[in-house]
């Protein structure tokens, strides 16, 4: 089993009860896909370097897994027929990060 980091860039449009179940759904087709998320960040909407689908910003869901090739087709499939998502990454790595969250957001303290 390998580390993936998967990161998802949904429709700026979208109401928080949508982003909800896109959170839920991709951890549920990890999960049954032989995979084990690991750690999911939201990290919010973000603006986007360039424009895509004449959207300027998006909400970033940061999935961090254990899987294999099964799981990863699973998830590539689903996420390219959904319409809601605007882009997709996923990054193999050797071991996972867990304990650094780089868009979290900062106390103003």
């Amino acid at each position: 089993m390998a580390f993936y980091e998967n990161t998802i860039i949904a429709k700026q449009d979208l109401a928080e009860k949508d982003l909800q179940v896109i959170k839920e759904k991709y951890n549920e087709i990890i999960n049954t896909s032989s995979g084990k998320v690991i750690k999911i960040e939201l990290w919010g909407l973000l603006n986007l370097a360039n424009k895509i689908k004449n959207y300027k910003k998006g909400f970033y869901i940061h999935y961090k897994f254990e899987g294999n090739n099964k799981t990863l087709e699973e998830v590539e499939k689903k996420i390219k027929v959904d319409p809601s998502i605007i882009r997709y990454l996923t990054v193999k790595y050797k071991a996972l990060d867990t304990k650094n969250e780089f868009f979290k957001k900062k106390d103003s303290k």
